[in-house]
């Protein structure tokens, strides 16, 4: 292998030290994908304590769409850190917020007038839509959907579908949220049509509204667009048109979750785009400042108006450095183009996953939405029961290799990819080679036919 060199046993001795350390000063309730640590990363590449030098398919969970570390971001940060790294944009304002609100309404779906709210993390992004819709319409209801998730605070908890491990004993959850059922094509019921299932949810969301809660008490509807940790499951258009069209038949706003799909994940800056619906409000994260916290609200500019002074923000939010951070990020999309990038290498990946499907019978599904692609692993494809064990050997056998991955969905059986859109031909090769490799060695041991 030319890029991933994984020289010593995982972890290493300088690993195993530092495991020790871990143990004894932080909570086992943080897990771990790898038993490593982080020396430097640079593009698709992270090298570890011991030496090992990995491809990264993981992204810091979809994090680092531009590649660890860019020069362009790294040349903004030092810039910003010489001038000043946080006067609190609630006490003493800065230029790059109000720079990066301007270009993120510019790049938003839609030709309403716009506005930003710019915030930490994910969670955050998604609790402050809730606070917004809730503000604005003068209903307490908030609906997201089976398998969706979005966050780990209380009200994000509550909102996310999967108990174990986000939820379980963590209750009670915050009120007034409720479960929508979201389509899963792989896993329809019985031998019905895929526009069969398809008209079957659509009535289901609307029935929602009789059997659970009454659309006048509902603030918004949170979606996203692609779900992430759900198992990189794919809506069809129809539904989530249909989906919309009802939101603004009863005046809900439609929130656009685009905390893991956004900015070149599915070739596009927002994977609503696909959808070909304009939300009223868009959460981001992740990406967003490759890597530097940072998140943000961007909606309809009387929408966001309706807090009033004071209601919105926290002594972090919208941090120069996140600031700074994103601002290359915008820049770096455009100058290397990686929306069609991000196209480009789902082609390639989705090829790929078509080649293992007709070789192995234990891939029951594969599908994706540009660079944001996944394989569903089963024991037996007629009756689709999940193979979470199988995918987890896979996944350490790729770290053994030399290849960071990461496993989604319900059941943990879905392996996803989240490759930096910077990576190079080579690189994605090699790593596509890498996992393989270790789908061959792992279906061996498990003695799994192929």
């Amino acid at each position: 292998m030319k890029y991933a060199n994984v020289k010593s046993s995982l972890p290493g001795s300088i690993s195993k030290s530092l495991l020790e350390r871990r143990e004894k000063a932080i909570p086992r309730g943080v897990s771990y994908g790898i038993p490593t640590f982080a020396k430097e990363a640079a593009g698709a590449l992270v090298t570890d304590v011991d030496g090992n030098t990995f491809i990264d398919f993981a992204g810091a969970i979809g994090t680092i769409n531009v590649g660890h570390r860019h020069p362009k971001v790294v040349d903004a940060l030092k810039a910003q850190i010489d001038q000043y790294i946080h006067t609190g944009f609630n006490v003493v304002m800065y230029e790059p917020y109000i720079e990066l609100a301007e270009k993120l309404a510019a790049i938003a779906p839609g030709n309403d007038d716009k506005k930003v709210i710019l915030l930490n993390s994910g969670a955050e992004a998604v609790e402050n839509a809730v606070k917004i819709a809730r503000k604005y319409t003068k209903r307490p209801g908030i609906i997201s959907f089976t398998r969706g998730f979005h966050g780990r605070t209380l009200m994000t908890m509550s909102m996310t579908s999967k108990v174990k491990p986000y939820k379980f004993e963590f209750g009670p959850f915050a009120s007034e949220v409720y479960k929508a059922p979201y389509p899963y094509f792989y896993r329809k019921p019985g031998n019905i049509s895929d526009e069969e299932y398809e008209n079957f949810i659509i009535e289901e969301f609307k029935n929602f509204f009789k059997n659970d809660v009454a659309p006048e008490m509902v603030a918004a509807v949170v979606m996203e667009p692609v779900q992430g940790e759900g198992g990189f499951i794919v809506p069809s258009k129809k539904f989530v048109q249909a989906v919309y069209d009802i939101c603004h038949e009863y005046g809900i706003l439609f929130v656009a979750d685009e905390i893991q799909t956004g900015f070149c994940r599915t070739g596009r800056y927002f994977a609503i785009e696909h959808f070909d619906i304009v939300p009223d409000l868009i959460t981001v994260s992740k990406s967003l400042a490759a890597g530097v916290p940072l998140s943000g609200v961007i909606g309809r500019s009387d929408i966001m108006d309706a807090a009033s002074p004071g209601e919105l923000g926290g002594t972090y939010c919208g941090s120069p450095l996140g600031c700074a951070a994103a601002l290359a990020v915008l820049d770096i999309i455009e100058s290397e183009n990686l929306n069609a990038r991000g196209e480009q290498i789902g082609k390639t990946v989705m090829n790929k996953f078509k080649n293992w499907y007709d070789r192995f019978e234990f891939i029951g599904d594969i599908r994706g939405l540009g660079a944001m692609c996944a394989i569903e692993l089963v024991k037996d494809r007629e009756t689709k029961e999940p193979n979470k064990d199988l995918t987890n050997r896979i996944i350490a056998e790729a770290n053994k290799r030399g290849l960071l991955l990461l496993s989604a969905g319900i059941f943990g059986n879905v392996i996803r990819l989240l490759m930096p859109i910077t990576i190079t031909d080579e690189q994605l090769q090699e790593g596509l080679e890498i996992l393989e490799q270790s789908i061959l060695a792992a279906a061996s041991i498990e003695k799994v036919s192929f």
